[in-house]
């Protein structure tokens, strides 16, 4: 009698999981079909791994210099030992060091950005796309103001009224992707809201933010979370721009493109300054991409094949 109550139970477990175990097995078979998402991913999370652990793994402090090893080339030894093992640039410094702390800011800056823009472009789409009218028009055409200017130009526009810092070139960047977020969450907003499950919520006797919060919003998700994860690559990108230009992180913080500002005037005479910092952005970049494309196969509908 035991060992039925005891199967029942588990039988009854089972069923309280598998939905949200069927719909990570749904998610993960659609995505582990683009055999380049999950290189990316797994890329990712090694990048992630560096970040986090860079205090640990690097093999020296990232502002450390060595004056007696100045621009020594990659994998030169000292006493048969691979000391700089990517070499070092013009004041002696580590560069595969500089490179693992680099990502903290890349990546540091690049969720930054994106929470910052999901965030207020998800509030500001949805409100417009419910409540529709004046509001909705006076948001809109501000975001067709913000789209109307290049958004490099309008972020360094922006980061020299702030001033120059990493901080202030994440805030530019956030506002110049702002206007995305908006209408993919506005136009999301309105297809839903006349489909009859709202409508139900409605009769139901569900407030305005209920409805907005609970009914609306998590059927929007799916686009906005794809777009999120392909913005998130190109925030890199913008940041590391900035930092070229001397409008992001300053000197002598170790983000990659201020690596590469530091280091354009070294192209010709020592080339592993400027490739390997080129390179780290690149690849990360590329593997945030490929996981962009797994995603959007995961999670929009009208890609998945029966």
């Amino acid at each position: 009698m035991s060992q039925v109550q005891n199967t029942a139970g588990q039988i009854e477990a089972e069923k309280q999981i598998s939905p949200l175990k069927q719909q990570f097995k749904e998610f993960w078979f659609y995505f582990s079909e683009n055999k380049g998402a999950v290189a990316g991913l797994f890329f990712f999370l090694f990048v992630v791994f560096v970040a986090i652990f860079a205090d640990i793994i690097a093999p020296h402090s990232p502002n450390q210099q060595y004056r007696e090893f100045i621009q020594l080339p990659p994998f030169w030894q000292d006493g048969g030992q691979f000391q700089f093992f990517l070499g070092t640039d013009p004041v002696g410094r580590d560069v595969l060091s500089r490179i693992m702390h680099g990502s903290r800011y890349s990546l540091f800056a690049g969720c930054i950005v994106i929470v910052i823009s999901l965030t207020a472009g998800v509030l500001l789409g949805l409100s417009a796309g419910f409540f529709r009218g004046f509001y909705e028009v006076v948001v809109m055409r501000v975001m067709d103001v913000i789209l109307s200017i290049p958004s490099l130009l309008m972020a360094l526009v922006l980061v020299a009224m702030l001033g120059p810092s990493l901080q202030n070139a994440m805030i530019a960047i956030s506002i110049t992707y702002l206007p995305h977020y908006v209408r993919l969450a506005r136009a999301s907003t309105v297809a839903e809201a006349a489909r009859d499950y709202v409508m139900a919520s409605k009769v139901a006797g569900a407030g305005k933010m209920r409805l907005m919060l609970v009914a609306i919003l998590p059927n929007c998700m799916a686009p906005l979370i794809v777009q999120a994860s392909l913005s998130f690559s190109t925030a890199i990108l913008d940041t590391a721009a900035l930092g070229f230009l001397g409008q992001g992180a300053q000197a002598p913080t170790a983000e990659w493109g201020t690596m590469l500002a530091d280091a354009r005037e070294f192209i010709l005479s020592a080339w592993w300054i400027v490739t390997f910092p080129g390179l780290a952005i690149l690849l990360t970049v590329l593997a945030i991409n490929l996981m962009g494309d797994g995603l959007r196969d995961a999670l929009d509908p009208k890609m998945k094949r029966s």
